[in-house]
């Protein structure tokens, strides 16, 4: 059953809010954007030449659980990539048009219409992706936020919950690498969140996105902490990120078996295929190595950078991975402000990804103090700006 008046209830999102905020102001410099996180390196040519080699493809219906060769690369890709076994090509994982698709569409399949007698609850990271929250709601669960901040490692301990609460979660969100904070679940803390998914029966949505963009290793993951048949599990993975290619809007989602034959009959009724000529790219893109490398390089020296230009100042923070710095500069909407009219450096505030939440200790926005900044710009863009944003850290 879908739920979509209670979309109402999602405040507008972190980029209108943004808008709203800094476009009546004139920016203080030429503009630089660090606020989306939209990689915008050059795409790979063989990309290219697979998307030209099977454009007559176009022509056709794809099939919902992808081709045989893209089934194939993800499956080969997933056992490379964390140590698998049991990864079936066939029934363990499917195709998705950009993992958001993925992670809106699976709140559906696991919700029910009560659990415990009540509404059934989504935990959700807090701050944390919109798109978490709008499928919460629209497949009828309640959405909970928990934080996510400095005293818990940045990433929601929900272990930490009333059982009253847990016994009516139907899922959880969980994204390691973190999006804002660029923390790693580690292996205790994978396993600590399955067996809390064992004793209440509700299933992990890992939104593992940004699992090839690390600085130092490699981070734990969900497949290889749960093992086959990987029950109450669902992860998720894009070629946006690891890749670079978020025009591609190609993502795979794998898992236990039941659960993705639930997925795929869910998506017979949605129709969200993806193209042939876009399977047969995404394919070659699984299978390749060295762009995921070079792509992850870049981000390294970025980050060095940062550090370079940041690091010995109040609130800053090398993440763990992803591409992002999550930094503390005590009122992350008033600085965004200032850094706009001042130095023409568009970031987003972390308050705007996150919300007052009844849990913790704090009931404030986790992210209040926080901003964003996103470190996809080629390496002397990001310099400019990071250079800009020094005068203003000092006087703030």
């Amino acid at each position: 059953m879908l739920f979509p008046g209670r979309l109402s209830e999602l405040p507008p999102s972190a980029f209108a809010k943004l808008a709203t905020l800094l476009d009546p102001h004139k920016p203080g410099l030429p503009p630089i954007s660090l606020a989306i996180g939209d990689p915008n390196g050059a795409v790979p040519p063989f990309v290219m030449e697979e998307m030209a080699k099977h454009a007559a493809t176009f022509g056709s219906y794809p099939p919902i659980n992808g081709s045989a060769a893209w089934r194939e690369a993800a499956a080969s890709w997933l056992t490379r990539r964390f140590g698998l076994t049991g990864i079936d090509p066939d029934t363990s994982l499917l195709p998705l048009n950009g993992t958001r698709e993925g992670l809106f569409l699976a709140a559906f399949i696991v919700t029910p219409q009560t659990k415990a007698g009540q509404r059934p609850a989504i935990l959700i990271p807090n701050p944390f992706y919109q798109c978490y929250a709008a499928a919460a709601l629209s497949a009828g669960a309640e959405p909970v936020f928990v934080p996510a901040t400095a005293a818990t490692g940045f990433l929601p301990d929900y272990a930490s919950l009333p059982k009253t609460l847990l016994e009516r979660t139907a899922a959880v969100y969980i994204c390691s690498p973190s999006n804002p904070e660029g923390a790693c679940a580690s292996p205790e803390y994978w396993r600590t969140l399955f067996a809390l998914a064992d004793q209440y029966d509700f299933t992990v949505f890992a939104d593992e996105c940004y699992a090839d963009i690390y600085l130092d290793h490699p981070p734990a993951n969900a497949l290889p902490m749960r093992s086959a048949p990987y029950e109450r599990l669902l992860t998720f993975h894009s070629l946006s990120k690891r890749s670079g290619l978020p025009g591609l809007r190609s993502g795979i989602v794998a898992g236990n078996a039941k659960l993705i034959e639930r997925f795929r009959q869910f998506r017979n009724y949605a129709g969200p295929q993806v193209a042939m000529p876009i399977l047969a790219a995404s394919a070659a893109a699984w299978s390749d190595e060295s762009h995921v490398a070079a792509n992850r390089a870049g981000y390294q020296e970025k980050f060095a950078a940062s550090r370079r230009v940041l690091g010995n100042r109040s609130g800053f923070r090398m993440p763990e991975a992803g591409f992002f710095l999550w930094l503390d500069v005590g009122n992350g909407e008033k600085f965004a402000l200032r850094l706009w009219r001042e130095a023409g450096v568009r970031v987003l505030p972390g308050a705007y990804m996150g919300r007052e939440s009844e849990l913790g200790k704090s009931q404030s926005n986790p992210g209040f103090s926080y901003i964003r900044v996103a470190l996809v710009n080629d390496l002397s863009t990001i310099l400019t700006a990071l250079d800009r944003m020094v005068p203003v850290l000092e006087t703030e």
